[in-house]
């Protein structure tokens, strides 16, 4: 009778139980590998705005400039109309790059510090050659106005009609493209960081290569959202 008072208190009964210390990741997935998915789904709202407003901006205009003739440079073949050939060369190294981290993601999964190392080398390597590559593109569209075939934010010279083509088609591709180059060089970054510490043996002493694996996830991204750029600026 003294027990059932105790446990009776102004009516509730009261039952003593620990308090919930979380469970299995319903996606099954590390704390940071899903905080990881969180930032890149919130990225992928940012690039859409972007891309969003490029294609209104682009279909509500009654002239716009030719891929083919924007883009047919190619470095060392001056004169040589080549439309889309560098932009492709571009994308092969980003993909090639991508390649790679997922190389190093697998060797990461078999506690392989070289294998790591090896291909994260080479990942960074694909990375700095397509900045490389975009700076050289961005210096040949600037410079060139001056001849009459470039562009900068407050001028292009790009005609495919006879009315000008909208200065908004410069501002769009040095802000978007730039946009997307700053997240090639912050990953750029984080693969040497990444790199160096695997080569330390910083996460054979964790036990796993889970940071690898995190990293190769916004490279992968990065990647991805390279072939929605290409296709808004150099396709349509």
């Amino acid at each position: 009778m003294a027990t059932d008072t105790l446990a009776v208190e102004h009516g509730h009964a009261h039952e003593q139980k620990e308090d919930w210390k979380g469970g299995v990741s319903p996606f099954n997935v590390s704390y940071g590998k899903l905080m990881m998915w969180y930032f890149l789904v919130s990225d992928a709202f940012t690039f859409s705005a972007f891309l969003i407003s490029y294609g209104a901006i682009r279909f509500s205009s009654p002239t716009w400039a030719d891929p083919n003739l924007v883009f047919n440079a190619f470095p060392g073949l001056p004169g040589v109309d080549a439309p889309l050939g560098f932009v492709s060369v571009m994308t092969f190294i980003l993909i090639l790059s991508s390649v790679f981290v997922v190389r190093a993601v697998q060797e990461g999964h078999m506690m392989n510090r070289k294998g790591v190392v090896f291909w994260m080398f080479w990942g960074i390597i694909g990375g700095a050659a397509f900045l490389g590559c975009q700076a050289w593109e961005w210096h040949h569209l600037i410079t060139g106005l001056a001849h009459d075939h470039g562009m900068t934010i407050f001028e292009n010279s790009f005609h495919n009609s006879p009315e000008p083509v909208p200065i908004a088609f410069g501002q769009l591709f040095f802000v978007i493209t730039g946009f997307h180059g700053f997240h090639v060089f912050s990953g750029v970054i984080l693969n040497i960081i990444i790199c160096i510490q695997a080569a330390q043996g910083v996460f054979d002493r964790r036990g796993h290569y889970e940071m690898v694996e995190k990293v190769g996830l916004y490279w992968h991204f990065v990647d991805l959202v390279w072939v929605f750029v290409f296709l808004a600026f150099y396709l349509l």
